[in-house]
């Protein structure tokens, strides 16, 4: 039987120390339409690791497909990179901020925070994109209030795109 490519032309791959199994687990228990997809254990030992750690896996998040690797301390996290996730209101918001910062996690400024992991999310209501989208005095006062906060708080920011 001829091996098929099952895998996305473009995949978004993560860097993490030694827990990308228990990472990609946690988002798939997270977020909808995200999974496991899959794991690959090391041949043979690497600078990092041992034959039969867990080296590689693929997962989804949200529907994006993403790689998992575990390289070792050599290359940190960072904010440069983030999953956006969008929200509806002010309960998903808090759903997917607390699941992240109560799992080990930390918050940060204007709706981003940072998993156990270090991997970055803005966890984005689309009233504030809404607000920004809208320009001129509403973008600012929503730029504002954002600024002030670390969980986005819809009803401000909605009151600040009222004016």
């Amino acid at each position: 039987m001829a091996y098929m490519n099952t895998q996305p032309k473009n995949t978004v791959c993560l860097w993490y120390q030694k827990d990308a199994e228990a990472a990609a687990e946690f988002y798939a228990a997270t977020f909808p339409d995200s999974k496991v997809t899959g794991v690959q254990k090391a041949p043979s030992d690497f600078p990092d690791g041992k034959a039969g750690d867990v080296l590689v896996v693929e997962f989804t998040v949200i529907g994006i497909p993403c790689v998992a690797i575990n390289g070792g301390p050599t290359f940190k996290q960072s904010e440069a990179f983030s999953f956006q996730i969008s929200t509806e209101d002010q309960a998903e918001t808090d759903k997917y901020w607390n699941a992240i910062v109560g799992n080990g996690g930390q918050e940060s400024q204007c709706g981003w925070c940072k998993d156990k992991w270090g991997l970055n999310w803005q966890i984005t209501p689309r009233a504030l994109m809404e607000g920004m989208a809208a320009g001129g005095a509403e973008a600012q006062r929503v730029f504002d209030a954002m600024m002030t906060m670390q969980k986005i708080d819809v009803a401000a920011i909605e009151a600040a795109r009222r004016g």
